[in-house]
């Protein structure tokens, strides 16, 4: 896309390559089951953590990916940078601190994305420290139960290929 067209929107939006997985993401992440069954608070910070968790995962698939795995991800990161400024707006932060607010809910979602790799790669149990340590939780002593869950969405997302993500989609 050229300069002019970025600067005047006169070319396509990147993101809505990856738009139907952002909603995807948030469908998931709004699923009942998080919260009936894995202990998920069910409040606004709950339903943050849940969605970091989901949009984590995602990305974390999309790093295995050399040709789309980076454009994806910043494609991501910008839906969800999106949202989260319509959500802090919605909630009535102003202009002067919605800014350090973003860059707040930007620093987490990375932090957690590095915790939640380092989990799935190593020790069960480094995963459930992880979940314990970023997820509002109205059942702490179901951490575990949300780790399996975790797990099992990973697994479907490994098993999902990037065109049936990019369309929203993810395996069963």
């Amino acid at each position: 896309m050229s300069f002019f067209a970025r600067l005047f929107g006169t070319g396509p939006d990147p993101r809505e390559e990856w738009r139907a997985l952002w909603h995807r993401t948030v469908e998931e992440a709004r699923d009942p089951d998080w919260y009936r069954m894995c202990g998920v608070a069910d409040s606004i910070e709950g339903r943050y953590d849940m969605i970091t968790l989901v949009l984590a995962l995602v990305m974390l698939r999309l790093e295995n990916e050399p040709e789309t795995g980076s454009n994806a991800t910043a494609r991501l990161t910008e839906l969800f940078a999106e949202d989260m400024e319509g959500q802090l707006r919605e909630a009535g932060i102003g202009d002067p601190t919605v800014g350090k607010k973003l860059a707040a809910v930007m620093a987490s979602m990375n932090g957690r994305i590095g915790a939640y790799r380092e989990g799935l790669r190593s020790d069960p149990q480094v995963l459930v420290d992880a979940v314990r340590r970023n997820v509002t939780m109205a059942q702490p002593d179901e951490a575990e139960a949300l780790v399996q869950r975790m797990a099992a969405l990973h697994a479907r997302l490994e098993r999902t290929t990037v065109d049936q993500l990019r369309a929203g989609e993810i395996a069963a």
